[in-house]
């Protein structure tokens, strides 16, 4: 018999969900394929309760995250419910990701739509979602051309390539072009090795140590130490947050930034922003740079642009994508369908200018409303923000009240060095749930002298 003939005379009777290495009671593995074996139950997975799902977590995966002793199973909206019922309004977002909330409807169906049509090819081949998004966020930003990853680690990881084949293709014949970067305290770029060498926090970087070389870290707004060091012609590229995230909250000053301009463009510096946290709607702008009318050489995205699903941009004017040439860099995933699809969605919503309005209203309400409420507490030193990105600075660690308000049903993060609640909620969040927020973070203020 034909190995053809072969192959169409051999018949299964398995059950789609068969895993064929499935142990016996002995510890043989079963080679039968004439088999019935009975396929997960979907609901069944998903009735685990909190406690069962944080034991078997514990189990079954790389301890990297220190989490919160809650397990989330659905949302809607700004609402998020764990598997007992338990409600807690989002004012974390995903960590600023889920700009639009949980569930919806519009970005539902253009994932659901684009499931059912195409997901994934890789970058070999042009697919119409990746155009038409790339289409949007250049012709609404600085930018001539973008280039997609999956994540904004991803972004900064290409802007830092880019940065430096930059510098090589513009000096041909200089044997020791720029390779050099500087970056800013309470700076946070990723966590990958590159981007990771360009994020101040000295505890992320010391277990991976060494990482890439010819970073310096300089005063976040500190103008002269800035320009001093990009005369001396050995920097490729300035990486900096128009608003510091991870890093406390803090903004950047219009001085400070048109300096960082001024003093690139003397040396043949790039300028990159990284507005993976701040960009995209959540100042009330739709780039936290466009505030300060400074603009960049390339411009990092992510968190908020595919509604939860992984996607980052790096965005780059003509003159540094001249410098790319095929094979430079590249990625499998990124750019797919699907993630594209989602992200037209959401980009369609958050730049039409009323909802940027109303994000930069209810921003300001929530900043009055919490000096109301917790600016007389004596551990407050300052609330300070833009739009929906707010931090509550106190004087001792965060993480009581951060605990004492999911006690509450409120989720919130922290930031700096532990001491700044984080506030960045979906940018649909309404006014009475921001007042809603702001009474439990009044009302559980007194956790804060229970740990002092």
């Amino acid at each position: 018999m034909g190995s053809l003939q072969l192959f169409h005379s051999f018949s299964l009777s398995v059950s789609p969900a068969t895993n064929l290495r499935r142990p016996l009671n002995n510890g043989r593995v079963n080679a039968s394929l004439n088999m019935d074996v009975e396929a997960p139950n979907p609901l069944k997975l998903k009735s685990n309760g909190s406690n069962e799902v944080i034991e078997e977590e514990a189990k079954f995966i790389v301890g990297s995250y220190a989490r919160a002793p809650v397990v989330l199973s659905s949302g809607k909206g700004c609402k998020l419910y764990d598997p007992e019922g338990r409600e807690f309004l989002d004012c974390a977002a995903g960590i600023a990701v889920n700009a639009l909330g949980h569930g919806d409807p519009d970005w539902v169906r253009a994932v659901t739509e684009q499931a059912n049509i195409l997901t994934h090819v890789s970058n070999a081949y042009y697919t119409i979602p990746q155009v038409e998004l790339a289409k949007r966020l250049v012709g609404n930003s600085f930018a001539d051309r973008v280039f997609f990853t999956n994540s904004g680690t991803e972004a900064n990881e290409a802007a830092i390539k880019f940065s430096r084949k930059f510098q090589r293709f513009i000096h041909p014949d200089n044997k020791q072009p720029a390779t050099e970067f500087i970056s800013f305290t309470n700076s946070f770029h990723g966590r990958t090795m590159g981007a990771l060498a360009l994020t101040s926090k000295e505890h992320y970087r010391s277990p991976f140590e060494p990482v890439m070389p010819g970073v310096t870290f300089l005063e976040y707004g500190n103008i002269q130490a800035a320009i001093d060091l990009i005369r001396n012609g050995m920097i490729a590229a300035v990486f900096v947050e128009p608003v510091q995230g991870e890093g406390g909250i803090y903004s950047a000053t219009k001085e400070f930034l048109q300096a960082l301009r001024s003093a690139c463009d003397d040396a043949g510096s790039l300028l990159v922003f990284d507005e993976v946290q701040c960009g995209l709607g959540r100042t009330g702008y739709l780039w936290a740079h466009e505030a300060y009318g400074v603009f960049p050489d390339m411009m990092t995205l992510a968190k908020p642009l595919a509604g939860g699903l992984p996607i980052g941009a790096t965005l780059v004017t003509e003159r540094v994508a001249s410098a790319i040439a095929h094979g430079d860099h590249g990625s499998t995933f990124a750019g797919s369908p699907l993630v594209c699809s989602a992200a037209i969605s959401v980009f369609n919503k958050i730049a039409n200018p009323s909802f940027l309005s109303s994000v930069s209203k209810k921003g300001d309400y929530m900043k009055e409303l919490l000096n109301q409420k917790l600016g007389g507490n004596p551990h407050v030193k300052e609330i300070r923000g833009w739009g929906l990105m707010i931090g509550i600075e106190l004087d001792l660690s965060a993480s009581p009240l951060v605990d004492a308000c999911r006690n509450s049903g409120l989720i919130v993060l922290t930031a700096g060095k532990g001491n700044v609640v984080r506030l960045v909620p979906p940018l649909i969040i309404s006014e009475e749930e921001l007042k809603h927020a702001a009474d439990i973070l009044h009302e559980c203020l007194p956790a804060l002298d229970n740990s002092n």
